[in-house]
């Protein structure tokens, strides 16, 4: 438990947690983003990890130039592509096994989840999932489970990361040092959270209205 309330306390006031890495870390700063970004996105076994709001964040710092913007852009963007395509090819190779595995903690509604959006949205659910907690991480995964094309994917994975990582970096670029954004950041931060997570809320409800029974 004391982890899960590190962890929230991390995404929650990450703007403090954020300026504390690049004190302590200086240049180093870029890459603990990139790991963190990587590893949201790439490894089924961290979804939980900071996506948007951590993007944000680190768009407010650039203005006040902690970051280079223009490196900040294409580094995470990188690792946003790479984590989607690793986390592609693992779905890919060993994703049944992973799914079978009960000794491996993942939670088999996400993947249903992941699973229905594949069925309304196709190959567009790549570029549509950079948007949404969670989904993020499991759509590359079951993408590779189920050998999606590649050629398709990296379309979508390329795409996607652009307007993903830009539009969140740049948001906080922009807007994340007007003081009454900077003074509200926890506020600002959670609407962001709120924000993403509301479309799994509403595919949630959508599918119990469907099937009342479960």
């Amino acid at each position: 438990m004391d982890i899960l309330f590190q962890l929230a306390d991390f995404i929650l006031h990450i703007d403090i947690h954020l300026g504390e890495i690049i004190v302590q870390y200086g240049i180093f700063a870029y890459a603990v983003l990139f790991l963190i970004i990587f590893a949201e996105t790439g490894l089924v076994f961290t979804p939980f990890l900071p996506g948007d709001s951590l993007l944000f964040a680190a768009g407010a710092f650039a203005a006040l130039g902690s970051f280079n913007l223009a490196v900040l852009l294409l580094l995470l963007w990188l690792a946003a592509f790479l984590g989607d395509t690793s986390n592609y090819w693992i779905g890919h190779f060993f994703g049944k096994k992973i799914i079978a595995n009960p000794k491996i903690p993942i939670n088999q509604s996400h993947i249903d989840k992941a699973q229905r959006f594949y069925e309304k949205y196709g190959g567009k659910t790549i570029f549509l999932a950079r948007f949404i907690p969670m989904m993020r991480t499991f759509a590359p995964f079951v993408a590779g489970v189920g050998k999606m094309d590649y050629l398709k994917f990296i379309y979508f994975n390329a795409l996607g990361g652009v307007v993903w990582i830009g539009l969140f970096v740049s948001a906080g670029y922009f807007f994340g040092n007007i003081p009454q954004v900077k003074d509200n950041f926890f506020i600002v931060i959670l609407a962001i959270i709120i924000l993403s997570v509301m479309p799994l809320v509403v595919e949630a409800y959508k599918a119990r209205y469907r099937n009342p029974e479960k």
